[in-house]
């Protein structure tokens, strides 16, 4: 039998799968081929869809990682505040993001923080203290 934890965690890497792996392939393969070869309307529709799997994926992770850092015994843990304060300040950017799309350093920014709070992830899921 596959243990409950394991699913969680298969969940919580999932979501950062999709999380991450969506903004590169937007930033590296979507918005370049766009800009050559599509339309604004259609980078927009792209972005929108994506956004709404992002929130999907922001829901599994708060609610995984919420479940996770209970079993875990990791409330207490420096590195784990340290996660939590990144993924408040990438949440304010997200919404930042949303509402002044044309800032387009806010997105190099979400990526390069969320590159950060998988390091510390893999950090805390690895006992590296």
């Amino acid at each position: 039998m596959i243990h409950v934890w394991f699913i969680l965690r298969w969940l919580h890497l999932l979501a950062v799968a999709f999380f991450l792996g969506g903004q590169m392939m937007l930033a590296f393969v979507v918005i370049p081929a766009g800009r050559r070869y599509g339309n604004r309307e259609s980078l927009r529709a792209i972005a929108h869809r994506f956004g709404q799997g992002t929130f999907l994926a922001l829901l599994i992770l708060a609610a995984t990682g919420t479940a996770m850092a209970f079993h875990f015994h990791l409330w207490s843990d420096g590195a784990f505040h340290i996660k939590l304060a990144l993924i408040a300040v990438l949440a304010g950017l997200l919404i930042w993001h949303i509402r002044s799309p044309e800032m387009h350093v806010l997105e190099a920014i979400v990526f390069l923080l969320s590159l950060v709070i998988v390091w510390i992830g893999l950090y805390l899921a690895n006992g590296y203290y």
